[in-house]
């Protein structure tokens, strides 16, 4: 592995990285806190520090000991959960529901971010490699990680999503996955259940509501 390389792609990654699971999980502690529990704010993840959200082997071992391994071709990490205690809620199993989609609609509303500001260093003649492909992994660190963590199995976002929609006897059901709902998903990945069924047709539709809502920017710029 070309180690300059790997130290090119970490300064191009490193921005949209930090800034994609820091707001992500500070919107789990936000909505959390909105919708009635405070464990997250009490506990100092409601923040734009990415220090709190940082796991040393999830956000930093793991990804690079994959990079390394498959050279580049697959690479998973993750960020510290954000704690929420979910029967402090005032409506735990309507609450829920928002408190999980706060995490990938913040990746979501980054990824449009992301996208104008191509739009805009288009406008502006500003054709500074790094800064377009720093602006371009934006848009596609976020897309994944939105897309990702709304796969419906729990401890993900879309599988609290489910048990949150989910009548009482299913949404138990579901529910009593999750102390193994990481092995599974991990099974899923390594196997590309979850890259061809899930990842890949709806990053293309993700990809596509972003050029629609950046439409009105593309004219302006363009």
């Amino acid at each position: 592995m070309n180690f300059a390389h790997l130290i090119q792609t970490v300064s191009l990654y490193a921005i949209p990285v930090l800034l994609a699971i820091t707001l992500h999980e500070a919107a789990h502690g936000y909505a959390a806190k909105h919708f009635g529990d405070n464990t997250a704010y009490q506990l100092g993840r409601v923040t734009l520090n990415p220090l709190p959200h940082i796991d040393p082997v999830g956000t930093i071992l793991m990804p690079l000991m994959l990079y390394f391994a498959t050279s580049g071709a697959f690479l998973f990490g993750y960020a510290k959960p954000v704690p929420v205690r979910f029967g402090n809620l005032r409506n735990p199993k309507r609450d829920m529901i928002w408190v999980a989609l706060a995490g990938p609609g913040a990746n979501f509303f980054q990824a449009l971010v992301w996208g104008a500001l191509l739009y805009l260093f288009k406008g502006m003649n500003i054709a500074e490699p790094f800064l377009i492909e720093m602006a371009q992994g934006g848009v596609l660190v976020n897309v994944v990680m939105a897309v990702f963590n709304l796969f419906p199995l729990p401890p993900l976002d879309g599988g609290r999503i489910l048990v949150g929609l989910l009548p009482y006897r299913q949404a138990m059901l579901v529910s009593r996955v999750e102390p193994w709902g990481f092995f599974i998903v991990m099974a899923l990945v390594l196997a590309g259940v979850v890259s061809n069924l899930w990842l890949r047709p709806l990053m293309a539709l993700t990809f596509q509501l972003i050029n629609l809502l950046l439409t009105p920017l593309a004219w302006l710029v363009g």
